[in-house]
């Protein structure tokens, strides 16, 4: 009997020591559960300050985007209002010859000193605007270009050769730095 009775306390005990073990599985389960909020707060938190700095970047980079925009605003505004500066600049000297050439002329008694002077002056003027980039079109006896001539008339061509070509220029055709900024005003022949 006694057999028995050890037989069911060891059983009692078996039963209490698989109880427990699966209580611990169960705490170790219900713990992992726990953990698993835990992380997932952690997580939204990193995310939260990802966010955050990434909102913040982008708020930065925008900031500096308009203060660039409005600073080359500001720059075209104010090359466009002395672009000319530069050639005003240089036409000052060719100013202070036409007003010391215009007050000699009252009471200038040689005609060829006041053309010598005359002549002096438009060739510091031509070279001034040259240096500039501004340069003369060609364009007599030239073939008549839509892209560069504008026609004002068309008389009859002495020779056959001048034949839709420029005769005769009204009005020049000029170019600054290789780009046209004025048709030459032309008469072509027919």
């Amino acid at each position: 009997m006694e057999n028995k009775e050890m037989n069911s306390q060891e059983q009692e005990q078996t039963v209490e020591t698989a109880e427990y073990s699966i209580n611990a599985d169960e705490s170790a389960a219900g713990t992992t559960h726990l953990n698993e909020p835990v992380q997932t707060e952690n997580e939204m938190e990193k995310l939260q300050e990802e966010l955050n700095e990434q909102k913040d970047k982008f708020i930065r980079l925008y900031a500096e985007f308009d203060n660039f925009r409005r600073r080359t605003a500001k720059e075209r505004l104010e090359l466009s209002q002395t672009a000319g500066k530069e050639v005003i600049s240089a036409l000052l000297d060719v100013l202070d010859d036409c007003e010391r050439a215009e007050k000699t002329l009252p009471n200038a008694t040689d005609l060829e000193q006041v053309k010598a002077g005359s002549q002096l002056i438009f060739n510091k003027f031509r070279n001034t605007l040259q240096s500039k980039g501004l340069k003369a079109m060609e364009s007599i006896s030239k073939e008549f270009d839509v892209e560069k001539h504008e026609a004002i008339t068309e008389v009859p061509a002495p020779t056959p050769e001048m034949v839709g070509k420029v005769i005769d220029e009204v009005q020049k055709g000029y170019y600054l730095n290789d780009k046209l900024i004025r048709f030459a005003k032309v008469v072509v022949g027919k």
